[in-house]
């Protein structure tokens, strides 16, 4: 249980880092704890495939959103500003950790990405000073629709790559 209240801990400080600090040095902090995440928690090679991934695909998707005009960042731009993208890396290293109890059922991920989700990022927009041209509302329902899918999609994600880990780890034990 401590593990569990450090990891989240540790995305709260890394996903402060990012919405206060914005592209600056305060991002030395995401990679302080993800050294530590890597270090205490995990390691690249059971977790590496998994941090990549969600990295890529989170900033796919929410440089689409802005590229759609969900997301104004003051200024024109078709890729998310770095900080955003390592929201996505923080919250991969919690996916086997403090968010594993929303796994275990498909509704549990759905419900908590459909109100976490877009409570983030409207935390986010607020303290970092972006825009949503849709309308505050209309772009909470459209995040939490997207969240609803994407973090049981994530969640597979994280099974597919512990699964794949774990029968390596298996295999080299067997050798």
């Amino acid at each position: 249980m401590p593990k569990l209240i450090a990891n989240a801990l540790l995305f709260q400080l890394g996903w402060l880092a990012c919405v206060l600090g914005g592209d600056s040095p305060w991002l030395l902090i995401v990679a302080a704890a993800l050294a530590v995440h890597l270090r205490w928690f995990s390691s690249w090679a059971a977790e590496g495939k998994l941090l990549l991934s969600v990295f890529l695909a989170g900033s796919a998707l929410d440089s689409f959103l802005l590229n759609l005009g969900v997301f104004d960042f003051g200024e024109p731009r078709s890729l998310i500003p770095l900080w955003l993208a390592l929201l996505w890396l923080l919250l991969a290293t919690t996916l086997n950790h403090c968010l594993a109890w929303t796994a275990r059922a498909w509704w549990r991920a759905s419900l908590l990405g459909a109100c976490a989700g877009p409570l983030s990022y409207y935390g986010g927009a607020q303290l970092a000073g972006v825009g949503m041209p849709y309308g505050t509302w209309q772009t909470l329902v459209l995040l939490a629709a997207i969240w609803a899918l994407v973090l049981p999609v994530l969640h597979a994600f994280a099974r597919l790559y512990r699964s794949q880990y774990e029968q390596g780890v298996r295999a080299r034990q067997s050798t």
